[in-house]
């Protein structure tokens, strides 16, 4: 048993937000806090991003609080960028990453704290950031005749490349940016491409302002805090219409059909007789939030969600969900990091200190902190 005063579980964006603003809240790393991440290396789940998305085709990528992304070639692979990121980051502020960890249970303990037990051991705690994402829990639809399909199916978590369907017929499934990014990748090797959406696809003309994303984000947030299941952000911002996709849809490979009633052994059919013969089926239809292991808490709320002030679940002040909801983006995961933390230091008491010097993690200078007077929850 391992003992600290808070748990981060997952070093994406979220997670390492929340232990920068752990550390400069003068939480000691390692000894009073600890992140635990069940990918083998940094870069969360960027680090599995298929080789063809490279780092100018990421939408809206923003840097850590701290330590700017800097310069990258557009044309390497976003995994690799971001990782190499992700990893410098968590040396530059020394943050105590403990990996490859399987988080498997959060469960009361008898004291009034949390028990996370993992891969690695089991670790007491007072406090818990749950940072998990969405990547390890891809969203496949259920359609009669779907396990007779005698073609691939593919998820957006498992997408291989374009290469991999070439001189197929290949129907992609979703309304989301992934989808539209496979379909204009797979068109180029494939011999015909089919675009199914549950529901018709918004275009998005024109800059997306501060204004447009505060209503984005608070339509996502308004779901959270009746404890329904979230939407993800962009699925209310709409696909912003670039370039590339007006001349895909001159070329005609926009023109979407509504979601298949079933799968046949050779393709999809719609109950108004229409059929497209497939060799492929990619599924980009989205993820859900990885929260099984917090399941033992019981904070899920009738609706099926988990119902948020801030970050802090309302059920159970003391665990907090960042990158979750509205804070689903990456520079809403920066913002709930901050938030969850500024909560937890008034929580446990970490208010009642003095302010203290933390020494810059480039050597340079140190930085004086001040650290607000919060009263004890």
């Amino acid at each position: 048993m391992e003992y600290v005063e808070v748990v981060v579980v997952g070093a994406g964006q979220a997670g390492l937000s929340s232990a920068y603003h752990l550390r400069r809240r003068g939480f000691a790393p390692g000894r009073e806090f600890v992140v635990l991440d069940h990918a083998p290396r940094a870069g969360g789940a960027w680090q599995f991003r298929w080789p063809t998305l490279t780092y100018g085709a990421v939408h809206g990528m923003h840097a850590l609080p701290g330590l700017e992304l800097g310069e990258a070639d557009p044309d390497r692979p976003s995994a690799e960028v971001i990782g190499d990121y992700f990893a410098r980051y968590e040396e530059a502020f020394d943050l105590p990453v403990r990996r490859p960890v399987d988080v498997r249970s959060v469960r009361p303990a008898d004291d009034g704290g949390l028990l996370v037990r993992t891969s690695a051991g089991t670790w007491h705690t007072h406090a818990l950031i749950n940072a998990t994402g969405t990547w390890e829990r891809p969203f496949w639809p259920r359609v009669p005749g779907q396990e007779g399909f005698r073609g691939r199916q593919t998820h957006t978590r498992d997408y291989p490349g374009p290469e991999a369907f070439a001189g197929q017929r290949v129907v992609i499934v979703g309304g989301g940016t992934s989808a539209v990014q496979h379909l204009l990748e797979v068109a180029g090797t494939a011999t015909e491409t089919t675009w199914v959406t549950r529901r018709p696809p918004l275009f998005r003309e024109g800059p997306f302002d501060a204004e447009a994303g505060r209503r984005a984000v608070a339509l996502v947030a308004d779901r959270v805090r009746r404890g329904l299941p979230p939407r993800s952000v962009v699925s209310v911002t709409g696909l912003p219409l670039t370039d590339a996709l007006r001349q895909a849809r001159e070329r005609g490979l926009l023109e979407r059909l509504p979601l298949f009633d079933r799968m046949a052994p050779d393709g999809v059919a719609w109950d108004d007789g229409r059929f497209v013969a497939a060799d492929a089926v990619v599924w980009a239809t989205g993820f859900r939030p990885v929260l099984d292991h917090l399941a033992p808490l019981r904070l899920r709320e009738p609706g099926g969600g988990v119902r948020l002030e801030g970050t802090r679940v309302v059920r159970d002040p003391r665990v907090h969900l960042v990158g979750y909801g509205p804070s689903a983006s990456t520079i809403g995961a920066n913002r709930a990091g901050r938030t969850a933390v500024a909560d937890l230091y008034a929580l446990l008491g970490r208010g009642q200190k003095d302010a203290r010097e933390v020494e810059h993690p480039h050597g340079s200078s140190s930085l004086q902190m001040i650290v607000p007077q919060l009263a004890v929850a």
